[in-house]
């Protein structure tokens, strides 16, 4: 599907991934509105299109503001929750499920306003974190979509607050299209990571920590974790092709099969960067996620025809060249500690 002349509608439109998805949109001709209140998205993100969009700034917790942003959109891609790294989400969980709010808003407000289809964007945080152990009997290697339902015994167990808003926001989804024939898709993202992302999440805090020369270089947890680090521009391309070919209210993998250890993450920006620490120091008395955390991509691949292309050491290169265009290192190692837990 063409996204030509098509009244789009991207909530959260001033956030990392986000930002990215507009400039995209913009870029094939679609006409764009943005809502977003700014509490963790920033304007800047938009500059190159800003004069291109309509902006709309709102609480999408509050009903007006749902009705008002997808009044005359034919497709609404929902991107809007409170959210951060995982120091944020483990340490502000009332905050957190309030994406139960925006996410019902938003969705009642597509089948009011009569808009066309709705892309949602959700998270890998929805699998049973009991498939993500360090257990290798119950460890599943490459999580496929089947794998999390809220509607199967003993597979609701999602990732702490965050991940079973996501799951309760896919169940929403999938529950208005079987009863009012709303058209959707839900797609889950595997650790996106890339220019404008912020220090709250693992690839940037490293790059950070490179960067300043931090030396013990922190890493929090084992270093041992896995993961899909997936690069910002694959994230959109399979976000957009999703909402062009799956309407059945049905969850997707969108992510790389390439798996990278949070240690070999660290190592490769080190290298990108021409920095060598003494020591890597794992701080285990800091949140770390689940231990191993991997899509399956035989979905993604079936119904999108397509695979991401970009490989870690090239997303790791563009991200840090990015940062040092945006951040002194005086900035970096005055205002790292708080940011880490920032949203």
């Amino acid at each position: 599907m063409s996204y030509t002349n098509k009244r789009i509608l991207v909530t959260g439109g001033a956030s990392f991934i986000g930002s990215h998805l507009v400039e995209s949109l913009v870029a094939e001709g679609a006409s764009v509105t943005v809502a977003d209140d700014l509490s963790s998205g920033r304007i800047e993100h938009l500059a190159s299109c800003i004069k291109d969009i309509a902006f709309i700034k709102c609480d999408l917790r509050n009903t007006e503001s749902a009705s008002l942003a997808t009044k005359g959109q034919q497709t609404v891609f929902h991107l809007a929750n409170i959210h951060g790294g995982r120091g944020f989400i483990e340490t502000h969980p009332g905050e957190i499920s309030q994406n139960l709010l925006i996410d019902g808003n938003v969705f009642r407000a597509c089948l009011e306003s009569q808009v066309e289809n709705v892309c949602y964007a959700s998270s890998a945080c929805v699998y049973p974190t009991y498939m993500q152990g360090s257990d290798p009997e119950r460890r599943v290697r490459h999580l496929s979509e089947e794998m999390a339902d809220p509607f199967i015994e003993g597979r609701a167990a999602a990732d702490g607050v965050y991940g079973w808003c996501k799951l309760m926001g896919e169940m929403s989804l999938s529950s208005y299209h079987k009863q009012f024939g709303l058209r959707g898709v839900s797609c889950r993202l595997f650790t996106v990571y890339g220019p404008r992302e912020n220090e709250s999440h693992a690839i940037v805090a490293f790059v950070a920590r490179a960067i300043s020369r931090q030396d013990p270089f922190v890493i929090w947890g084992s270093g041992g974790q896995d993961r899909n680090f997936t690069y910002v521009s694959d994230a959109v391309e399979g976000i957009k092709r999703a909402a062009s070919r799956v309407f059945d209210g049905s969850a997707i993998n969108i992510g790389t099969d390439e798996v990278t250890t949070v240690l070999s993450a660290a190592k490769i920006i080190c290298e990108a960067e021409g920095y060598l620490p003494a020591q890597f120091y794992f701080d285990t008395t800091k949140p770390e996620g689940v231990y191993a955390r991997a899509a399956s991509v035989k979905k993604q691949e079936d119904l999108l025809g397509w695979r991401p292309t970009v490989s870690f050491k090239d997303g790791a290169r563009e991200t840090i060249a990015h940062y040092r265009r945006s951040n002194s290192r005086k900035q970096i190692e005055t205002n790292l500690k708080e940011k880490l837990f920032a949203r």
